[in-house]
This record gives C-alpha cells, sequence and structure tokens, in this order.
C-alpha cells in the first residue's frame, strides 16, 4: 500500500504508487534561471500531453512508477500535486495516475515493455550508435550515477591527459549494460514509447570512450579513463559511494563495459587502478522483471560487461555536453564542443522524442 497525492493536497491511498526519492529538488539543475524553471514547470503542467490517458495509450498497462520531479521540493502534498514536472535526467519520483488527465491524481499504472521478444542478439552492436565513434576506435563505456557531469570528467582526460583534440573526442552519454531493446533497437529516455525506456529494459547511464586499437596506446588510454573513473567515489562508511547518491537504483548503478568483460586484457588495469578496492563482479546485462533487476545498484560493487556483447545506445542529443547536477560547465563545453561534434554527425537525432532544451 502507497500514499497518492491529490490536488487539493489530500494524502490518499494507493495500491498501485510506489514512491520513491525525488530525483532532483526544485529543478536546480536547469540553468540559466529560476524564470527558465517556472516557464518549464508551465509548460509541463498538462502532463496528458506528454504521456496520455490510457484510453489512448496503449502502452499504459500495467503498475510501474512513473520519473517524475517536483517543482519547489517535497514540503507538501499540496505542492506536489500543484506542480509536477518531469526529471531531466533519472529515473526516479512520484508516480501518478495516467487514467484520464494525470494532474488529477486519480490511480497510478505502469507502462510496462512489450511481450516480444527484444533481447539483443547479436555482438557486432546492430542496432546501436553506428557514428558516435570516429572509425578505427573500439568502444568502451563508464557509468556511475548521473551521465551529465561524468561526461565532463571524461572530456577532461581526453583534452588535458590524452591531448586529443577536440575534433578527435570521443565522450558522449548514452545507455548500455542491459539485455533488450525497444522496437526497432531503439533505447531511449523516459519522454518516449514506454517499450523503448532505457532504465526498463535494463539499461544504465553511461559515458561511451573510444580507445586505440594499438594495444600499447590502447593500455594507457583504459588507464588514464579508470584512474578518472575510481576517482568519482568517496569514502562513507559503507564503502565508497557516488558523487550524486541521491541517484539510485539500476539506471544509475556502477558499471564499467570493455571488449571481453572480466576476460579482457583491460580488465587487470582496471584492477590496477581501482586504488579504493571496490569489488569488481563479472556481469552479463541486467534483465528487468517483476523479481526485480538481476544486476542492481549495490554500494562498493562495479559491475564488469562485456562492451562488445552489450553495446552502447548513444542518448538524445539534449542530454550531450549538459551541465552537471547543480555545476555550470563553461560555455565552450556547453555550446561550442557541442557544436562542434553537430557538425560532425555524431549526435544527430537517434529516433528518440527529443526535447527543445
Amino acid at each position: 500500500m502507497s500514499l497518492v497525492f491529490s490536488t487539493s493536497g489530500q494524502i490518499t491511498k494507493s495500491r498501485y504508487l510506489q514512491i520513491r526519492p525525488a530525483k532532483c529538488n526544485g529543478l536546480k539543475h536547469l540553468r540559466p534561471s529560476r524564470d527558465r524553471q517556472e516557464v518549464l514547470c508551465n509548460s509541463l503542467r498538462n502532463t496528458k500531453d506528454l504521456i496520455g490517458s490510457s484510453s489512448s495509450n496503449p502502452y499504459i498497462q500495467s503498475p510501474r512508477v512513473l520519473p517524475t520531479c517536483l517543482h519547489g521540493g517535497l514540503a507538501s502534498a499540496a505542492v506536489a500535486a500543484s506542480c509536477l514536472v518531469l526529471s531531466l535526467c533519472g529515473p526516479a519520483g512520484l508516480a501518478y495516475s495516467a487514467e484520464g488527465n494525470l494532474m488529477r491524481g486519480t490511480a497510478a499504472v505502469a507502462l510496462q515493455p512489450a511481450e516480444e521478444d527484444t533481447r539483443i542478439q547479436t555482438a557486432d552492436g546492430s542496432g546501436a550508435d553506428s557514428v558516435a565513434l570516429p572509425p578505427g576506435l573500439q568502444t568502451v563505456y563508464f557509468g556511475n550515477g548521473c551521465f551529465w557531469g561524468r561526461q565532463k570528467d571524461f572530456v577532461d582526460v581526453e583534452m588535458k591527459q590524452l591531448g586529443r583534440k577536440p575534433e578527435q573526442l570521443t565522450a558522449l552519454v548514452g545507455y548500455a549494460a542491459g539485455t533488450r531493446t525497444g522496437p526497432d533497437g531503439k533505447v531511449c529516455y523516459v519522454y518516449s514509447d514506454p517499450r523503448t525506456h532505457y532504465d526498463a529494459l535494463g539499461h544504465a547511464e553511461v559515458v561511451q570512450l573510444g580507445l586505440s586499437t594499438d594495444p600499447g596506446v590502447a593500455k594507457a588510454e583504459i588507464r588514464a579513463f579508470a584512474s578518472r573513473y575510481f576517482d568519482q567515489f568517496r569514502k562513507t562508511p559503507g564503502g565508497m559511494q557516488r558523487l550524486d547518491p541521491q541517484d539510485k537504483g539500476p539506471a544509475y548503478r556502477n558499471v564499467i563495459g570493455i571488449p571481453g568483460g572480466v576476460n579482457s586484457p583491460f580488465f587487470r588495469i582496471i584492477q590496477e587502478e581501482n586504488k579504493y578496492g571496490m569489488k569488481l563482479q563479472e556481469g552479463r546485462g541486467n534483465a528487468m522483471s517483476w523479481r526485480g533487476p538481476t544486476e542492481d545498484d549495490i554500494l562498493n560493487t562495479v559491475w564488469v560487461v562485456d562492451s562488445s556483447q552489450l553495446p552502447f545506445y548513444r542518448a538524445e542529443r539534449y542530454h550531450q555536453f549538459h551541465n552537471g547536477l547543480g555545476k555550470v560547465f563553461p560555455m565552450e563545453y556547453l555550446r561550442d564542443l557541442r557544436n562542434l561534434v553537430s557538425g560532425q554527425g555524431r549526435i544527430e537525432p537517434t529516433g528518440c522524442p527529443e526535447l527543445p532544451f
């Protein structure tokens, strides 16, 4: 039994609704001003326009938590019900009804992947992003929490440590390490056909990086990336924790994808750079079911998967070269680098819905 916020501010009970920690408080990660937050909040008040009612949306079928964010925080049920806006970086928050107008908060329903077989069938990345990397590079990926800030970290490694020029950068955000795709091989953020939602398909938010095919060069590159990755944790009494611990769940789990997984020659380098002794757990891809995830978000644990078997799916354009959570990055990163990579055709629309910011 869970709680439902009604538009009158009254708290009611529902066997369908689950409440999880809010992704953000007051959309603090939006820029540049509170005025923009208010405009966005107002534009999204009628959430039905984005998702639709159960009568118009055939994918609304059974209970599951919808990702949302509350403008103004969780101070009261009245605030919660009066301004529902969707989170921009992660599947956590409150679920509201899609049975009729979502803003009425009647009964929560779920968006479940379809029953057809959408398991990833090939090891060559078919259906994955084919233009994200310049030719002649091999794909690795790293994930631990929201991918916005992590992309900036790895761009810095590429430019400052590896000496790559802006036109040679490979760090792009996306989804990986799940076992399924949606129709037509799509893996999307949550403003899309529910059958394509990355979290429901088992994927995590990650940053893709390119390694040289020269073994010696590749080892130096993976060492630099791994060293920076393990710097992105902090010590707690229970173990090493991500920099954004509020982002919880398998969609934010710690994961490293390298060709061959734990059998890769790069795995030894990963072990050597694991400076805090985190558990490196072999993963075979997360599968979501009513039982829960097969590879969950576990404190002090990093899943190591085979990136040649579990390919990278590039995220939407609006996620690329984004400000971090609570961090504003320079315009050289937000605008200039993004425009350069866009001009190379490497962040073209993926077929998933795009937002205008």
